[in-house]
């Protein structure tokens, strides 16, 4: 292996540590949701295919928005967390660490948001369902029933200033599920908590539709939210820790 080499791979192990603790939004279900795959062979960010055709999701979110959401702001944050992988290594290969700093917190940034918008394609079905087995059962445990953790997830999801996502998360540490709230892609989140559920409320990810009615936009994701990859993320984040 030479020196590049070994570089390369370094940086992206750091920097999946970090995002692992910082952000706390580190969980590979790859068993189970290919498009969790978030690298190739190579350490290079991957830009998986949806799971689904974009009609898949209507009428709660329609073709276009699905499109362009998936193409050009997922894309884009991919295609920028693999431009600030290249920029940290050509720093360290230079000896330069004076942009080490800013290269760094873009890589938090971008590859925050590949790793959000990974699990959220998947968390969406256009079969409606409900949580059952474990999953109901720890829902109950932290939130009283499915409705209330429902009206938490959504008032929070709501409620992001600016843009950011409302995230489920288990949190290894206290062994429970919790809810999160995350402005843009990185900021907010808990160390080492494991996103199960994530409510992207960025305006691109509803404002060809529902324009600036951002609640209606929640409200709407409850009858395509699929419970079952949801308890998926939650059987592998347990047995992962």
């Amino acid at each position: 292996m030479n020196r590049k080499t070994f570089l390369k791979g370094s940086v992206l192990t750091t920097s999946s540590i970090i995002l692992a603790g910082a952000n706390g939004i580190y969980a590979q279900n790859i068993e189970n949701n290919g498009i969790d795959k978030l690298t190739d062979a190579n350490g290079n960010f991957l830009h998986q295919p949806l799971p689904y055709g974009v009609n898949f999701l209507e009428p709660y979110m329609d073709a276009e928005t699905l499109q362009l959401h998936h193409k050009f702001h997922h894309g884009g944050a991919v295609a920028g967390a693999n431009k600030d992988l290249q920029m940290i290594q050509k720093a360290i290969v230079d000896g330069n660490m004076e942009t080490v700093d800013y290269w760094t917190k873009k890589l938090s940034y971008h590859f925050s948001s590949h790793i959000l918008h990974s699990i959220f394609w998947t968390n969406l079905t256009n079969k409606k369902n409900e949580p059952t087995g474990e999953l109901l059962k720890r829902i109950e445990k932290s939130f009283g029933s499915i409705d209330q953790l429902k009206k938490y997830i959504a008032a929070t999801a709501k409620n992001v200033d600016g843009n950011g996502w409302g995230i489920l998360a288990y949190q290894p540490y206290s062994d429970n599920i919790t809810i999160l709230q995350c402005e843009n892609h990185e900021k907010l989140t808990q160390w080492g908590a494991i996103p199960l559920l994530v409510i992207d409320v960025w305006e691109h990810a509803y404002y060809l539709k529902y324009k600036n009615k951002r609640g209606d936009f929640v409200d709407a994701l409850f009858n395509i939210i699929n419970w079952d990859n949801v308890a998926d993320r939650l059987n592998t984040a347990i047995k992962f820790v």
